[in-house]
């Protein structure tokens, strides 16, 4: 089953919550090195500039979008457009 997982990195805090959640580390959060491009696993300014979502190990189960403390992440898959929300 294919999944896909979508953050708001503009309103993303970078707390880490949704990647210590994930039972499957289907997400990285990580902000980039200007000079060397590489990924940098601590977060700068409070924000995070990239997720990575690895939809391979995905298991659909919406616990990263339950760990959420502002909802920016929406859960869809199996061809539909279903959002799973934050409660």
């Amino acid at each position: 089953m294919a999944f896909a997982v979508h953050v708001n990195t503009e309103e993303c805090l970078g707390c880490n919550n949704c990647v210590v959640a994930c039972p499957v580390d289907a997400l990285e959060l990580f902000s980039l090195d200007p000079v060397t491009k590489e990924k940098i696993y601590v977060v700068q300014d409070g924000t995070a500039i990239s997720v990575d979502f690895k939809s391979e190990l995905c298991a659909g189960c919406g616990v990263c979008v339950e760990a959420c403390p502002t909802d920016v992440i929406t859960l869809t898959g199996r061809g539909d457009s279903r959002h799973m929300a934050h409660t």
